[in-house]
């Protein structure tokens, strides 16, 4: 919706400039068509193949199409739609009067070719008779009774999983909502014969065209975009395999959909629908176990004060193997806190029901200064942040909506409070975004500090974010897109010259994707030096390994598990003095060039030791790592001759033993005085 739309788009204008690979946007789609296409077709042949069968011999039977009902199922299925689907149900007849529906983005459509019954009403043969002209060329050319076209939209506020009365003990039977609605279908269009019937769903162009620079109000130019992104270019169109050839060419049509932008499948249209499946009640021995909640950070009593616990020390925190809760503490504390004086934060994606945003709001209605960049232009989560804006705002925040032409995607808050010593300024840095529902599904890092050089460059990050006032120099801190790329260079290339002098030199750096150009070619020629490269990337990747003389000190694997890997992690030997940083930013143009990014050290050597030990811990994996080989395909590591580790399920029981380990020590450390009875 986004990069391929971007494509059609330059195809559309007419744009032929060949990209860095040497191709043009026309061929970029040719070549993305068929992966995407090989890719569709894989997807499916597993699911068929082997999911299904899998199910149903564990007593999970999913009916895949509504024929193959019992009698005791149909009978069930129709009374649901009756009760709970048919009121809900809005049916659209295309003829002369009526013009083709505007499909929504994403949506999941029952199309139909239907028949007109004989016997028409006087008001249906005036309205057949104004149609004549339109419609007598179309029923020649189909030489009978004229075909309509009608559509149903699957609606999405009923579950699309619906459990029917079970025929055996200890087995479930399922059916998807779309199966029950084409079984019904006809009671939608009482006046017409049903001649065919088929789900199918459009993808829409979702890029925006935002006029920063022209726009009088940010927020308002991009609510007025978002209207535009349900009702896009139609790119992709995927049916049913086996629709009616006259159906297809009839949606095919009307939504201007070429021929290799359609997907033929051989099953259930958008597989999401899996994650409902696992949510079923039910088949424990089928779900992931092994893995383990958020536990309590060590360290952290159970009623600890966040304010205390920094003074002590920098604290870090591994999501989502430990709790995001101290993150949420500390906005909540500063809120209620009467010697808190200023709450500043920047905001890339929250969640639906935040209670930082809850927290925040709070600040500023028991009068703190409260400062809040709100990154309006954080794509697919634009409209949940205009929601969140406005709120803040009524609460008596002051709003920021980024800086024009860049993104916010920097991590950080910014607590100001009053001591008995003076100001102190606490700050939380991250690589991930302050929401709490994803901090369960996402490996990240963050770190707590009230270290003054960190808070100094903390209050420089706000001042430059609304006031445009850029520091003269930073004490600790890197940020993009002015000084960021700069020091990874730098950094690169200080092991290079290490390398060269026979001193120690080492990178290890963990990302979400490698694509910078200026960053790949100082990485090659400190392979070229000798210095030992070790990247974990879970997704792009443009640097080649294995190239003679070039890159054969570099390697890249992929780690893909339970959890999203998204923490980044950069360690640079030094010559024995090793520095390691985590930050909001991967090796990409738009990170280094186009974002407001920042770069942290993390410099307490507890602290250091157990990001050294993250890193470690997925450079030994032999369960869901894949490492790229030299012809740009991954390959699982060969397990042979060593351990089997799974990094993600390691990190998880350490948690859970830390945890352990640290609440056995608070209380060993409380003293229970003996009671003597008489």
């Amino acid at each position: 919706m986004v990069r391929v739309a971007s494509l059609k788009d330059m195809v559309n204008a007419g744009y032929t400039k060949p990209d860095i690979a040497g191709w043009t946007p026309s061929e970029q789609l040719k070549q993305l068509n068929d992966a995407t296409h090989e890719l569709v077709n894989l997807q499916y042949s597993t699911y068929n193949r082997s999911l299904l069968p899998l199910l149903q011999a564990n007593g999970l039977h999913l009916v895949e199409h509504h024929e193959e009902l019992t009698a005791r199922e149909a009978e069930y299925a129709d009374k649901y739609f009756e009760e709970n689907v048919y009121p809900v149900l809005t049916p659209m007849a295309v003829d002369s009067s009526r013009p083709f529906p505007l499909i929504r983005n994403k949506s999941l459509n029952i199309g139909a070719l239907v028949r007109k019954k004989e016997g028409k009403t006087a008001k249906e043969s005036k309205i057949a008779k104004e149609g004549k002209a339109v419609k007598e060329g179309k029923a020649a050319k189909e030489g009978k009774t004229e075909l309509e076209f009608a559509t149903v939209q699957v609606p999405s506020v009923l579950p699309r999983i619906v459990s029917l009365p079970s025929e055996k003990e200890g087995e479930k039977t399922v059916i998807l909502l779309e199966e029950i609605i084409e079984r019904n279908i006809d009671k939608l269009f009482l006046n017409y014969h049903i001649v065919c019937t088929s789900p199918f769903r459009i993808m829409r162009n979702a890029d925006l065209t935002i006029e920063e620079d022209e726009a009088e109000d940010l927020l308002k130019e991009i609510e007025k975009q978002l209207k535009k992104r349900q009702w896009g270019q139609a790119i992709r169109l995927e049916v049913e395999s086996g629709i009616d050839k006259r159906l297809l060419k009839i949606i095919r049509d009307d939504l201007s959909i070429e021929e290799e932008n359609i997907y033929q499948i051989d099953g259930p249209l958008d597989l999401t629908f899996l994650m409902k499946m696992y949510g079923l009640e039910g088949f424990d021995h089928l779900k992931e176990s092994s893995y383990l909640p958020p536990q309590p950070v060590p360290g952290l009593s159970e009623d600890y004060n966040i304010f205390d616990e920094i003074r002590k020390g920098d604290i870090l925190l591994h999501h989502p193997y430990q709790s995001f809760a101290p993150v949420v503490d500390f906005i909540k504390t500063a809120a209620k806190d009467p010697d808190v004086l200023a709450i500043k934060q920047t905001l890339y994606r929250v969640s639906g029901n935040s209670p930082i945003i809850a927290a925040l709001a709070l600040a500023a209605e028991n009068g703190k200064q409260v400062s809040v960049l709100v990154e309006l232009k954080a794509r697919f989560d634009e409209e949940n942040n205009i929601v969140w804006a406005k709120m803040l705002e009524k609460a008596g925040c002051h709003v920021i909506y980024g800086l024009v032409g860049l993104k916010t995607h920097s991590k950080i808050t910014l607590v100001v409070r009053r001591e008995e010593d003076g100001i102190r300024r606490y700050v939380h840095l991250g690589t991930g975004n302050y929401n709490d529902a994803t901090a369960k599904l996402y490996t990240d890092v963050g770190m707590f500090t009230c270290s003054r050089p960190i808070g100094e460059d903390a209050t420089a990050v706000f001042n430059m974010l609304s006031g445009y006032s850029e520091p003269r120099g930073w004490n600790k801190l890197s940020l993009a897109p002015l000084w960021l790329k700069d020091r990874f260079l730098y950094m690169i290339d200080r092991e290079k010259k290490h390398a060269e002098s026979g001193r120690p030199a080492h990178i290890i750096a963990k990302m979400n994707s490698l694509c910078d150009k200026d960053i790949i070619e100082a990485l090659y020629a400190a392979s070229t030096a000798g210095v030992k490269i070790e990247l974990i990337i879970r997704g792009i990747c443009c640097l080649k390994v294995g190239i003679p003389g070039v890159s054969e000190n570099i390697s890249v694997r992929s780690i893909i598990g339970n959890f999203l890997e998204h923490s980044r992690i950069f360690y640079f030997e030094n010559d024995g003095s090793p520095e390691i940083f985590c930050a909001s930013a991967d090796w990409m143009p738009r990170n280094l060039e186009r974002r407001v990014e920042i770069l942290f050290p993390v410099e307490e050597p507890v602290l250091r030791k157990k990001l050294m030990h993250i890193l470690e811990g997925e450079l030994k994996d032999t369960v869901k790592a894949h490492v790229l080989k030299p012809d740009g395909t991954y390959d699982k590591v060969d397990r042979r001759g060593k351990a089997v580790y799974n990094s993600q399920l390691e990190f998880s029981l350490e948690a859970k033993a830390e945890a352990k380990q640290s609440k056995e020590a608070v209380n060993d450390r409380v003293f229970i005085p003996e009671m003597h009875h008489e």
